[in-house]
């Protein structure tokens, strides 16, 4: 068996090494699954940044995600069985090509599935879904911005808002707009040619909005609290501007002040909210929940409901350079890893 080890932070073809791992053996309620390949996160780049702190202590196998097939079942085990191609979460641990995971954690998929499509199920639409369903309660006709709405997870923001009624917003780079419009965000804005806050003030939505997804952080997160409406809700997913900022104390300081100080008085007063989502914790702390979302979303992509957009697959051999890709942002949708 083996799995690519995160063995220090800094470069991706200097960061990762390819090592035998011992026999995995599932206790009672575990599965063994023989690995096809595995997805990529944004958070997986900030580990290997040194800028994630859940990351465990290095030498580690970091991933959050795993498509296989299960090759040995515990004894208590029920609802799959050996033979059953899953998708599964792995709370680290996913850049193996074998992983032991409890059997809850598994959802049975289609045998035509590719693996990036399984594996944006997995994270991305599960923390899509409970952001929109769960965190914020999204209504039909609200007005919603989404940052970095080409990526992984504001694809799947973008897929469950438009089943939900809303009109979608959708920050992208210049390269990306078409994309954009082609999976039905209402207005496509460049942010890296014009202000998004000057242009929500000239879209005909009095210049506010319902609900903000913000994966990038920083000063962003400051603009999106003043476009909410009263009842509004700033859901914060992620400090993508933080790795623009890695080694340079000065950048980092201004990313980070770049969030704000805002009193709770101020949420009671302006009658808005933030709000925080990360999936590490909701999993481990109401399971319950994260695996109804996963579920739901499985079932969804089993009826054609949601779509997930698949970027790249790139052969285990390529991490580092599935790596780059995804740290350049220049990718549209999920990438993932084959063994």
């Amino acid at each position: 068996m083996k799995a690519y080890f995160l063995k220090k932070n800094g470069p991706s073809n200097k960061a990762f090494e390819l090592r035998e791992i011992d026999s995995l053996v599932p206790n009672d309620n575990q599965v063994l699954i023989k690995s096809e390949g595995f997805g990529l996160n944004f958070a997986d780049v900030m580990a290997r940044l040194g800028m994630y702190q859940d990351c465990p202590k290095l030498p580690a196998v970091i991933g959050y995600e795993n498509v296989g097939i299960i090759e040995a079942v515990g004894n208590a085990v029920k609802g799959v069985e050996i033979g059953d191609r899953v998708v599964a979460f792995t709370r680290f641990g996913g850049y193996s090509d074998h992983v032991l995971v409890d059997a809850s954690e598994v959802v049975q998929i289609p045998a035509e599935w590719s693996i990036g499509t399984a594996c944006a199920l997995a994270t991305q639409y599960t923390t899509a879904h409970y952001s929109v369903y769960k965190a914020t309660h999204v209504g039909e006709g609200e007005r919603v911005l989404v940052h970095a709405a080409a990526g992984g997870l504001g694809i799947a923001l973008v897929q469950l808002l438009k089943r939900k009624g809303c009109t979608v917003i959708g920050t992208a780079s210049s390269s990306k707009i078409d994309f954009l419009k082609s999976i039905g965000v209402d207005h496509a804005i460049d942010y890296r040619t014009q202000d998004y806050f000057k242009e929500i003030q000239k879209i005909g939505l009095a210049g506010k909005v319902d609900v903000s997804f913000n994966a990038i952080g920083g000063n962003s997160s400051k603009k999106d609290y003043r476009l909410l409406n009263s009842g509004g809700r700033l859901v914060l997913l992620g400090a993508a501007e933080l790795t623009s900022a890695k080694g340079n104390i000065f950048k980092l300081l201004k990313v980070l002040l770049g969030f704000g100080l805002i009193s709770p008085i101020k949420f009671m007063v302006d009658s808005k909210s933030t709000v925080g989502v990360n999936m590490l914790r909701i999993t481990d702390n109401r399971r319950d929940i994260s695996l109804q979302c996963f579920q739901e979303v499985v079932d969804l992509a089993r009826k054609g409901d949601l779509a997930p957009v698949v970027a790249k697959e790139f052969h285990h051999s390529e991490l580092a350079e599935a790596h780059d890709f995804l740290a350049s942002r220049k990718s549209i949708g999920k990438i993932a890893v084959k063994w």
